[in-house]
């Protein structure tokens, strides 16, 4: 088989959503997957099953591959630093996703850069201690777990000392934060290549239910031109700052004072992108190949004024396939993405995407798609 462009870590549904650009654009992926009936598994046939937390499967997996990529953030630093060191371009670097696994090491980064942040305060290991901490801090807080926390795993509203039990359960390492007083969510999301090009996307508003992305609205909606552009600008920063490479999504709080405040960082492509593939000039997923193997960036801009994507949960609907019939007969119009996976309740295993020209009605559209495929 001929050798690799490009290995992917990770077979979800992250490294699905490259498979089609990189057949379009002739660039050859090889896939680390978790069981060969992975969601990216099933479409991309170069791969190999293994860890990708043991460091032979990983060089098992990179093999001859110029340049390595991730579906995730949870590669052990000291082997992506080990491949790097034998010769493999990682994109994101190391020194980079660092600020995406831990989310302390993160909000001190961006504390140095003067990147408006929620106030934050790294906790003592210590129960006690943590407990004389967070009395200095203040209540109400969010904890959170700096590293592995993810679709509102890891995060806890605490209101007193009381509260602090359940999550050092968790046996981590813990940080605070203020409970912003906000009005939504934004994401602000840009490609960046090695050579320091830059494209940004329109700043989308997601919804999230039970700390899982429900809905993403691009462009967000009664947004002012002004906090848009600065939204944009916090994300190139970022992204130029750390040297990102590949898609760099900013999730955001739009405070309810008219402020701007980071509160995480993801470098793979997001969720709250999802929308680009039929609502952008170029899809984040193309984008964040040719970001990672050094092409030119493709144009980000909106191909309609709306677009809406609905993510599709495990519901009451079994049998996504022969669901999917009648979900496209009763909105032809909208974009069905599955993902291959077995249905369990609550798990994320598609989206629908409904573009239009009046936010009403493409919203109306993409939620009734994805109502059929959820629950009937």
């Amino acid at each position: 088989m001929p050798a690799p462009h490009l290995a992917v870590i990770g077979g979800g549904q992250l490294a699905r959503m490259m498979a089609p650009p990189a057949v379009a654009l002739g660039i050859r992926l090889r896939l680390l997957a978790e069981a060969g009936d992975v969601s990216a598994a099933q479409v991309i046939g170069d791969h190999l099953v293994g860890d990708h937390t043991n460091l032979a499967d990983l060089r098992d997996a990179v093999g001859d591959a110029p340049v390595v990529t991730f579906d995730h953030e949870h590669v052990p630093p000291e082997h992506l630093q080990a491949l790097a060191a034998e010769g493999h371009a990682c994109r994101p670097s190391p020194d980079a996703l660092l600020f995406a696994q831990d989310k302390g090491d993160m909000r001190v980064r961006l504390s140095l850069l003067g990147i408006p942040s929620p106030v934050f305060e790294l906790l003592s290991e210590d129960l006690a201690d943590a407990i004389d901490d967070m009395h200095d801090f203040g209540y109400p807080a969010v904890v959170k777990t700096t590293r592995g926390g993810y679709d509102g795993k890891g995060v806890w509203v605490v209101r007193s000392a009381d509260d602090l039990a359940e999550p050092f359960s968790v046996g981590q390492e813990l940080m605070a934060e203020e409970l912003v007083d906000f009005r939504r969510e934004l994401s602000a999301l840009v490609a960046r290549s090695p050579s320091g090009e830059v494209r940004a996307y329109p700043v989308v508003e997601s919804r999230q239910v039970d700390g899982v992305c429900s809905e993403v609205i691009a462009p967000a909606p009664d947004l002012d031109p002004a906090l848009a552009a600065e939204a944009r600008q916090i994300a190139e920063r970022i992204a130029t700052e750390l040297e990102v490479t590949g898609i760099l999504a900013v999730e955001m709080f739009e405070t309810t004072d008219g402020r701007i405040l980071v509160n995480e960082l993801a470098m793979r492509p997001h969720n709250t992108g999802h929308w680009s593939i039929e609502g952008a000039e170029t899809s984040q997923f193309e984008n964040h190949l040719r970001a990672v193997l050094d092409l030119p960036l493709g144009p980000t801009t909106a191909r309609q004024p709306w677009s809406v994507m609905v993510n599709v949960l495990g519901g009451a609907v079994e049998d996504l396939l022969v669901q999917r019939a009648i979900a496209l007969a009763a909105e032809p119009g909208v974009h069905v993405h599955l993902y291959g996976k077995a249905v369990k309740p609550g798990r994320k295993v598609g989206h629908v995407t409904a573009t239009g020209i009046d936010l009403d009605d493409t919203r109306a559209r993409a939620r009734r798609s994805a109502a059929l495929l959820t629950d009937g």
